[in-house]
């Protein structure tokens, strides 16, 4: 019994030491884990400022470009009119951006399916204005899609009411 009298107290310490250890560990790993969440976080809500910002210069861009075509068209002819030129190349600039800032191949795509189709009708080659929409909106829900994956455009209201 004297020699447990000596030992005891010894691995009792040494108990406490490894349990403390471990704990120490233990606490550390969930620490990482809630800061690479964190980190998650952050980059995806940078991602969509840096895509909501591309996608808004793009809108802005077709919106200009969607009225000089409709004007002109209002005006009777190609002749007459703002020059489109100029635009049209800002706009597939705005494209570009897209196409560098997006994650998804669906924005990009879609992005430039639009651009194309709004440079036809700049050039005149597209008459009816709401040959425009479907790529619109295509437009819009791809970009939709990659700031929110897995997301659908309706479901922002829905999960905020619950």
């Amino acid at each position: 019994m004297g020699s447990w009298g000596t030992l005891g107290p010894a691995l009792l310490s040494l108990a406490g030491v490894a349990l403390g250890a471990g704990g120490s560990l233990f606490g550390q790993y969930l620490v990482s884990r809630v800061s690479e969440r964190q980190l998650e976080v952050e980059e995806s809500a940078a991602h969509r400022a840096e895509v909501k910002a591309a996608v808004l210069q793009f809108v802005r861009l077709a919106s200009q470009v969607e009225k000089a075509v409709v004007s002109r068209a209002e005006a009777d002819g190609p002749e007459s009119g703002p020059e489109l030129g100029p635009l049209v190349d800002d706009l597939w600039i705005a494209q570009a951006e897209i196409d560098l800032a997006a994650r998804s191949e669906p924005l990009r795509g879609a992005a430039y399916r639009y651009a194309l189709r709004l440079a036809e009708a700049a050039r005149g080659e597209v008459t009816d204005a709401s040959a425009l929409r479907g790529p619109q909106v295509q437009f819009m829900d791809a970009a939709y899609g990659d700031m929110w994956p897995g997301r659908r455009r309706g479901d922002v209201d829905s999960s905020s009411s619950r």
